[in-house]
């Protein structure tokens, strides 16, 4: 039980100074002998949705080929989630062709360990699937994790076309397959030869696969989609969210035809993408970005809506919807991403400082699972 007081909330009509109860994990009218947090001077928002963030591997492989436990690497991935304000996590696992740490023994282990984890973390981590086109030995594997509901969402990444075939050849990514892979230079090219030889087989698997995902009603995903044909392929099959376009001209493509579009947060926070793709801030300016996630940083996800709204491009209400009930909506999570009663107790109390935004507090499900000054919490 908790009552916040004093606090700035942000709601789906607008900005209100209201006491907020949190009562059997819910947002409530009122609360049996709360504990009191003071929220004076600080903004209360909902709980950040993060629709794609793949930072964990960092706490699994830390170095090329240095590897520690999965349940050790998960459950210091879960402090570090909260302690950034997310409250929901959709981990980005690749399911690749590739050898190390993105090959398919580490996607199998991930979904059973995310799946065992469920209710026993702070943060509700859930398993998306991120399905390398050319994994064709991993398709019967992939169908039964949908079958089993292990898969929360699926996404269809193609780094052989987009990567290793790409013109140009995008060089540094390559050299992080190659490194991550234990392979040699030499031994990887050789395995992307033979992989390369069941190329025809690769659109008939994704197919299938897009039909068992949404007999399940699992949210589907394309990814990195360079050409308008890409586009209309996977819009095709059913993905209605359209992840990391590569040009402007996808991305409001995407946009005009009713699809969610997600650019990465550290976009917005340095400025620009480090890979040559469109310029989140500018497409979240545009209209043609709906939601941003944390990619490969999760602190992006919070200083980026603040940031859109300190330069201008958003209103401060809109750019925070591009990290709660923008993906709420698109993951059909109609439980959480505002503030209403009723709906889950995720909340985060930020101090909005003029250098960048600083947590004070996360509330994940109704408990306080970062709070980082202790004098705000009365009994």
């Amino acid at each position: 039980m908790l009552e916040i007081v004093s606090g700035k909330v942000l709601t789906p009509a607008g900005w209100r100074h209201e006491c907020l109860f949190v009562a059997d994990s819910l947002i409530a009218k009122e609360a049996n002998r709360p504990a009191r947090l003071d929220a004076t001077g600080l903004m209360i928002l909902p709980g950040m949705i993060d629709i794609h963030g793949d930072a964990f591997e960092r706490q699994i492989m830390p170095r090329p080929n240095v590897a520690f436990d999965l349940g050790l690497a998960m459950r210091d991935t879960d402090r570090q989630l909260v302690a950034n304000g997310i409250t929901t996590a959709y981990h980005g696992v690749t399911s690749s062709w590739e050898t190390g740490l993105r090959r398919i023994e580490n996607a199998r282990a991930l979904a059973f360990m995310i799946a065992d984890l469920r209710g026993r973390t702070a943060c509700d981590m859930r398993f998306h699937l991120r399905h390398e086109a050319f994994n064709l030995a991993g398709e019967k594997e992939t169908l039964s994790w949908i079958a089993e509901g292990l898969v929360d969402a699926l996404a269809f990444n193609d780094h052989m076309r987009g990567i290793v075939l790409g013109k140009p050849i995008k060089a540094s990514k390559l050299r992080e397959m190659v490194a991550r892979s234990g392979l040699t230079e030499v031994e990887f090219m050789a395995l992307i030869e033979r992989t390369l030889a069941r190329e025809a087989e690769v659109p008939a698997s994704i197919t299938r696969l897009a039909e068992a995902a949404r007999r399940k009603g699992i949210p589907l995903l394309s990814h990195d989609d360079r050409h308008a044909e890409d586009h209309a392929f996977f819009s095709g099959l059913g993905c209605m969210i359209s992840e990391f376009p590569t040009t402007d001209q996808v991305a409001a493509l995407a946009g005009k035809d009713g699809k969610e579009t997600v650019f990465g947060a550290p976009n917005v926070v340095r400025g620009g993408s480090h890979t040559g793709c469109p310029t989140a801030a500018d497409m979240a300016q545009k209209g043609n970005c709906t939601i941003l996630a944390s990619d490969y940083y999760y602190p992006a996800l919070l200083e980026a809506p603040f940031r859109l709204a300190r330069d201008k491009r958003l209103p401060f209400e809109k750019a925070w919807a591009l990290v709660s009930e923008n993906p709420a909506r698109a993951l059909g999570l109609a439980d959480r991403g505002t503030i209403e009663l009723g709906k889950r107790a995720d909340l985060i109390l930020v101090d909005p400082q003029a250098d960048g935004p600083r947590l004070v507090a996360t509330i994940a499900n109704g408990d306080i699972a970062y709070l980082s000054d202790w004098t705000r919490l009365k009994a």
